[in-house]
Formats: C-alpha cells, sequence, structure tokens
C-alpha cells in the first residue's frame, strides 16, 4: 500500500517536491530528471531505522536528501514511531534541526 506524504521542500518561488511513502518497500522516494531519489528504512516494530539516503551527483546540490528525511521524519512523527538515524546524512539533518530530536529511539 502506498501512500502519499506531506509536501515538503518549499522555497520562496519553488513548488514543493511531493515526496512519495511507499509503505511496502520502506522507502520514500522522488524522482528528479528521471533520476531515483530515496530514503529508505525498515520498521520494527515502532522503530524506523532509517539507513540510506541516495541521490544521484546529477541531480545532488539541489535540496533533494532534505527533503526527503524531513518527509521521512514526519511520517515518522505522524505514525507515532521512533527513529534511528543509521545513515550518516539523517544523523546529520537530525542534529542540525532539534525539533526532531525527540523522534530518536534513543532519547
Amino acid at each position: 500500500m502506498s501512500s502519499k506524504a506531506p509536501a515538503n521542500g518549499a522555497t520562496a518561488g519553488v513548488a514543493p517536491r511531493a515526496i512519495r511513502h511507499h509503505a511496502t518497500a520502506s522507502r520514500f522516494e522522488w524522482t528528479e530528471d528521471g533520476q531515483l531519489c530515496v530514503l529508505d528504512y525498515v520498521l520494527s516494530g515502532n522503530v524506523a531505522a532509517f539507513t540510506h539516503t541516495g541521490v544521484p551527483a546529477s541531480v545532488g546540490g539541489r535540496g533533494i536528501a532534505a527533503d526527503l528525511v524531513r518527509t521521512g521524519l514526519d511520517t515518522a512523527r505522524a505514525q507515532g514511531w521512533k527513529i534511528q538515524a543509521v545513515c550518516s546524512y539523517v544523523a546529520a539533518y537530525v542534529q542540525k534541526h532539534p525539533e526532531y530530536q525527540d523522534l530518536l529511539a534513543d532519547a
């Protein structure tokens, strides 16, 4: 079953990205210029381990990874999940955004 996560990435003059949450694949996805960008997770009980953020270099530097992670974290909050930031990008994102630190399973 696939559900649509909230739109994110709004900046002045730029439409937000509607990141797709593919729950059956345990993945958040966005396609940019034909390139698939992902945030993968493993759900165990009510803890989501965010394991991998992948954005091809050809579309890097556009804030896509941040949008994927923000959507994943917002979804975790809405679902009542705690998270484990296995992926170094996710760990750095959460450290820079204290509003998400309460989601950490260790916290």
